[in-house]
């Protein structure tokens, strides 16, 4: 039901701003991660963890079900995770929304990521909408100052 909503909204600013809409939904998308971020961190602050790589997804916001199939490899400086199954990719192809939906996808991660800390970074390279599946490599970039 949310990424019908999403992609609805999106379709109206997109086809009445154009360009200019698509930045304004991705702008939107990426301060609500930013907003999950801080909020994931406060998790792990109430459980006496500190914001690093380690504690992000052991306090993450969101659970996973069955709509979602992924392997998680955990590797010394960063979690590759590789999704084959998304409820959203899968509601946006089925309603020919895909160029709606994408823009979801470029700035949900990342922005969540900076939100948690301003030194973890995701590298998402590749998406369920488009290659199939969607691959990422969550990433800190200064192991030394990623405390907040």
């Amino acid at each position: 039901m949310m990424a019908k909503l999403f992609a609805h909204v999106s379709k109206c600013v997109v086809d009445a701003f154009g360009e200019a809409g698509q930045e304004a939904m991705m702008n939107g998308v990426g301060t609500f991660g930013e907003e999950r971020g801080r909020d994931i961190a406060r998790r792990a602050a109430a459980v006496g963890k500190p914001n690093t790589m380690d504690n992000y997804l052991s306090n993450y916001d969101m659970g996973r079900s069955d709509l979602f199939e992924y392997e998680t490899l955990f590797h010394p400086k960063e979690i590759e995770q590789t999704f084959t199954k998304c409820a959203f990719a899968e509601q946006w192809k089925k309603d020919g929304m895909q160029e709606y939906g994408i823009l979801y996808c470029h700035m949900i991660d990342p922005s969540i990521a900076k939100g948690f800390n301003p030194n973890f970074e995701v590298v998402h390279d590749q998406y369920v909408l488009k290659e199939g599946v969607c691959h990422f490599r969550f990433q800190m970039k200064d192991e030394a100052q990623n405390e907040n």
